[in-house]
């Protein structure tokens, strides 16, 4: 395995830092990775190492106001600039792998980015990933704070506020938690401007689910606690295209975390060797 770093900066002069993991030999398509709130594509090495394994390529870079990229933590000006953001992110990908197929692996705010993603700019993609998807949280807002919440993204966009993620249920792996909470760069902030656009994005994808574009496998735990499963459900339930679902019983949030990762990791790999292109 191969493990390569390097920044490129955004047309708003924020350095964006990528790396990516390659196995030893070509690669049989490349694996473009978009992590969750708070944290960093550092965390994601294990699942790299097992795409690896089976011969495909991993790059990432870690969203504006996340990890070593640079912006106020937790932030991003619009959506459709994180969108920007991925965009710049499977270029590179190209650039990188010319000729290879392309996925896009999205986890929690990176699942709820990918479909908006495939759904918005309907990209030339092999395959589309997403995990624990924030389509709608476990615990919706009370009417008036998200209320609130609205005002404030007019009036004071770039506010920041905790994220609110239930730290104890991110996974059943004690160690998985306290990697979480000593790791130097995750956080725990959010934007109003973040927070609410999320949100309205996650209704959206669902709302439009049935125009979904691209091969998709939606993947959730059914005991998560921070990211809503049922909505997962119900947008696979709109896809009239390609689409699988798959609710592992008991999981929580990070299911490439759980104790049992190997499986759902395995069963990632089968969904995307079915979808390179022969």
């Amino acid at each position: 395995m191969n493990h390569i770093e390097f920044t490129r900066q955004s047309p708003d002069k924020l350095q964006f830092y990528f790396q990516g993991w390659e196995p030893e030999a070509s690669p049989r398509a490349v694996v473009c990775l978009v992590h969750g709130l708070g944290e960093h594509t550092g965390r994601y090495a294990h699942v790299a190492a097992a795409l690896n394994d089976a011969g495909y390529a991993v790059l990432g870079c870690d969203l504006r106001g996340h990890g070593k990229t640079q912006g106020l933590r937790g932030h991003t000006p619009s959506y459709d600039t994180l969108l920007d953001d991925i965009s710049r992110l499977l270029d590179e990908a190209t650039l990188r792998y010319p000729g290879k197929a392309r996925f896009i692996y999205g986890h929690s705010l990176g699942g709820n980015l990918v479909l908006n993603y495939a759904l918005r700019r309907k990209p030339p993609l092999a395959g589309v990933v997403s995990t624990s998807p924030a389509i709608r949280v476990a615990n919706p807002l009370p009417a008036t704070q998200l209320a609130l919440a609205k005002v404030m993204n007019r009036l004071q966009p770039t506010m920041q506020m905790p994220n609110g993620l239930a730290l104890d249920g991110l996974a059943r792996d004690p160690e998985v938690i306290r990697a979480y909470t000593s790791d130097p760069l995750v956080h725990n902030k959010i934007s109003v401007r973040l927070a609410v656009e999320m949100l309205q994005a996650g209704e959206w994808a669902l709302a439009h689910a049935a125009e979904f574009p691209l091969p998709l496998l939606l993947v959730h735990g059914s005991a998560d606690q921070l990211t809503s499963a049922v909505a997962t459900q119900e947008f696979a339930g709109k896809v009239r295209g390609d689409c699988t679902l798959k609710i592992w019983d008991g999981f929580y949030h990070e299911t490439h975390n759980e104790p049992e990762k190997a499986e759902v990791l395995g069963f990632m790999l089968t969904w995307i060797e079915s979808h390179v292109p022969v």
